[in-house]
């Protein structure tokens, strides 16, 4: 039988989701609770991959079971709460079709980039500190380019192994709030390293060192070479992954 987890994690500490030999990440931390609650073997997939440093504020991943779970579902997740470190949190577990998938079946998925404009001691892994004024107008002119289906190959990190680079973007928008610089994007899927390298190069725009047109053939280019650097990881969070509604039991 089929479940999924709805969990949110801060980053910091861990090489990602994706279990790896010899360093930390979510997916070995859930994967060695979960089999240690349910005393089986577990194997867990998520809904993305997220890199080093990245954190997530909504985040969902698939795992199977011989038998429907016995235990009430708040059980559970207190037990593993309890189980995970303290910047791993659970908060949801889904009953599943047998052939819903985590990855695969979402339909979109929203990042948020946090800017800083000063030093704060409290959230030094969390947001990244950038404190050169920026035109958030134009960066905002820019993002409406972003807008409907484009190769974005341009903002896709070197030698990766997509089938395709076309991506459908629904929503980009930057909004400055409380001393923070926020970037919003909604897509129904994104390449790898995708949001840190539009970030990076929306930043040269709000410096006025990149001009719209010079952004339009950027995008249109395909070419990763002619785009800004990527920002810092600890800056991105994943915040939100829709689903169609029929894929779970209840």
């Amino acid at each position: 039988m089929r479940y999924f987890l709805k969990l949110a994690y801060n980053g910091t500490g861990f090489n990602g989701w994706q279990m790896q030999d010899n360093a930390p990440s979510i997916q070995q931390e859930l994967t060695e609770k979960l089999s240690t609650i349910l005393q089986e073997d577990i194997s867990i997939t998520g809904c993305g991959r997220t890199d080093t440093g990245v954190h997530a504020r909504e985040f969902y991943a698939h795992f199977d079971v011989e038998e429907k779970i016995a235990m009430d579902a708040s059980l559970l997740i207190h037990k593993l709460n309890t189980l995970l470190p303290w910047n791993i949190a659970i908060y949801e577990l889904l009953e599943a079709k047998d052939d819903a998938h985590a990855r695969f079946d979402a339909i979109k998925r929203s990042y948020e980039y946090i800017i800083s404009q000063q030093k704060d001691p409290f959230r030094p892994d969390q947001t990244y500190k950038f404190n050169i004024p920026l035109n958030v107008d134009l960066m905002n002119k820019a993002c409406a380019m972003l807008l409907g289906e484009h190769d974005f190959g341009c903002f896709c990190k070197s030698h990766g192994n997509n089938k395709t680079n076309l991506c459908h973007v629904y929503h980009a928008e930057w909004v400055e709030m409380n001393g923070l610089t926020t970037f919003h994007i909604t897509a129904n899927r994104f390449l790898r390293n995708m949001v840190r390298a539009i970030v990076g190069t929306m930043l040269d725009i709000g410096q006025e060192r990149t001009s719209l047109e010079e952004f339009q053939a950027i995008l249109a280019s395909g070419d990763r070479t002619q785009a800004g650097r990527s920002v810092p990881a600890h800056g991105l969070y994943l915040t939100k992954v829709e689903y169609p509604p029929n894929i779970f039991s209840r």
